[in-house]
């Protein structure tokens, strides 16, 4: 159920940055064909973040130190960028046109997910009992 929130989260905030970002498009002829876009895309997201951040982080901790952090919107705007490629390598009708729209999408996606993890916590986040 954990995971199942975590997508839904991600997927709402990939909208809000395919509404408030330029460059950013989702297509498909329908609603059923735009949620489950998504929800594919959002999946996408999370296996992307879960296995290269880590990675990209480890790799390039001097960095994150010399810029004091400042490198990891840089790499949240990369990493955004990937997700778009692959989401068309996989047929998927969401597109990122540029460095500039991934940045900004990337951010969107970022404070949005905080902001609906603050208003609606998951079960799985709150200490045990």
């Amino acid at each position: 159920m954990g995971l199942a929130f975590k997508v839904a989260v991600n997927a709402v905030a990939l909208w809000a940055a395919t509404v408030l970002v330029d460059g950013i498009e989702l297509g498909g002829a329908d609603l059923t064909t735009r949620v489950i876009t998504l929800i594919a895309v959002a999946l996408i997201f999370g296996v992307v973040n879960a296995v290269l951040k880590p990675i990209i982080k480890t790799v390039g901790c001097a960095f994150y130190l010399l810029t004091l952090g400042l490198i990891g919107l840089v790499v949240n705007g990369l990493l955004f960028l990937l997700v778009a490629k692959i989401s068309g390598y996989l047929g998927l009708p969401f597109a990122v046109h540029g460095f500039l729209a991934a940045f900004w999408g990337a951010i969107v996606v970022g404070v949005v997910g905080f902001v609906l993890h603050l208003i609606i916590p998951d079960r799985y986040d709150e200490p045990w009992d």
